[in-house]
């Protein structure tokens, strides 16, 4: 197996919580930021010991709002991890930010620190979109934003929400076209769901409906494909050979490291995945660390079978697929062990997935709809 993992950085901070947002953030009126960044470090320290002579080839900032912290936290984050595991040649160092012009002036001191590429959260490029979102910049500032990254990173990416209430096709196909007038190598689109928990789903309110979704989700196809831009992940567009390399290592099946609040990892230890997971109350996270070196509250040994099937369920969002050989060689079985065969066949002659000696994918009709392909397609 190979010594490569990446690294997650949780951030649990923002300045407001967005009416669509379940992730793990909390709105704090003053943070310690002394205090947190050594508390990433102690983390970082604690899990280094399990973990020497590996190769770092991705950290990822995420949260959140990563560039609320001083980059002076991230740049001790990054100089801890080099002393701890080598670095790829071409390691890719991503924050997400906001394109608020506090946060955006920032970016030459990100960079300074290690970052090489930012991921920025633009979700609509019209001002009654963005205040309906919830967003606290404007149109101008995201444009502002996204100019500064484009001149400060040799790598950037920004994401949109599509499928809001009363979004028309033909709206959002004007949209997503001035959109790529600003776009580099990268772009991630989300489908605008109403998860549990959210504001929008106390006030009840619902996306587009699912017609107007698949047409939505067709023409985003349909014109980023045709800008060079393909889908390489159900959401995620880029330029061949821009693809972003950490969550690539998720879908790949990967090992990763996860630190702060809420995050999550998946090591390798004697040839069996382990899923490892961190407190997620910012404050329990961060007296357990001072306390006793880290925050981790389960540590759960997956059985062979299931680390099969988060295999396939995250390799088939993947254009490129599932490699069979990479599957043997990872699980030392044959990826049809942990399928429903009769499925697979009723899904290949409806055209929702492709088969053959090298590779199983889904196709763009099966990613699609891939929730109900891997209902029917994981034994």
């Amino acid at each position: 197996m190979s010594d490569d993992f990446a690294l997650y950085i949780h951030w649990p901070f923002c300045e407001s919580k967005c009416p669509y947002c379940d992730f793990n953030s909390h709105v704090r009126e003053t943070v310690d930021q002394a205090r947190w960044r050594a508390a990433y470090l102690q983390e970082l320290s604690h899990f280094a010991a399990e973990t020497r002579g590996r190769t770092l080839t991705s950290i990822f900032f995420g949260g959140g709002t990563p560039s609320l912290m001083e980059p002076a936290t991230a740049a001790g984050v990054i100089e801890a991890a080099a002393g701890h595991w080598a670095f790829a040649p071409d390691i890719e160092i991503t924050l997400e930010a906001n394109p608020s012009s506090v946060e955006t002036s920032r970016f030459e001191a990100f960079k300074s620190a290690g970052v090489n590429r930012v991921s920025i959260g633009v979700q609509a490029l019209n001002d009654d979109d963005l205040q309906f979102l919830g967003r606290r910049h404007n149109h101008e500032e995201a444009l502002n934003a996204i100019e500064a990254a484009a001149k400060t990173f040799a790598r950037y990416s920004f994401d949109l929400i599509y499928a809001r209430p009363g979004q028309t096709v033909d709206a959002w196909r004007r949209e997503l076209k001035d959109a790529l007038r600003l776009t580099g190598s990268h772009l991630s689109v989300y489908q605008l769901t109403i998860e549990p928990g959210t504001a929008f789903h106390r006030e009840r309110i619902e996306a587009a409906d699912e017609d107007t979704g698949a047409g939505l989700y067709e023409i985003t196809q349909e014109i980023l494909e045709a800008f060079n831009l393909p889908a390489y992940e159900i959401s995620n567009h880029a330029k061949p050979g821009e693809e972003s390399r950490h969550n690539l290592t998720y879908w790949r099946s990967g090992e990763w490291l996860g630190v702060g609040p809420g995050a999550h990892g998946r090591l390798r230890k004697n040839n069996t995945a382990e899923a490892v997971v961190q407190i997620r109350p910012p404050e329990s996270w961060l007296t357990a660390v001072e306390t006793k070196g880290h925050g981790t509250v389960k540590r759960t040994a997956l059985a062979p079978e299931d680390a099969q099937r988060e295999a396939v369920m995250m390799g088939l969002r993947l254009r490129e697929g599932i490699s069979r050989k990479d599957f043997q060689t990872q699980f030392g079985c044959a990826l049809d062990a942990c399928l429903d065969t009769d499925a697979l066949k009723t899904l290949i002659e409806g055209g929702y997935v492709e088969n053959d000696e090298n590779v199983l994918r889904a196709t763009a009709m099966g990613r699609q709809c891939l929730n109900a392909v891997l209902a029917k397609l994981i034994a």
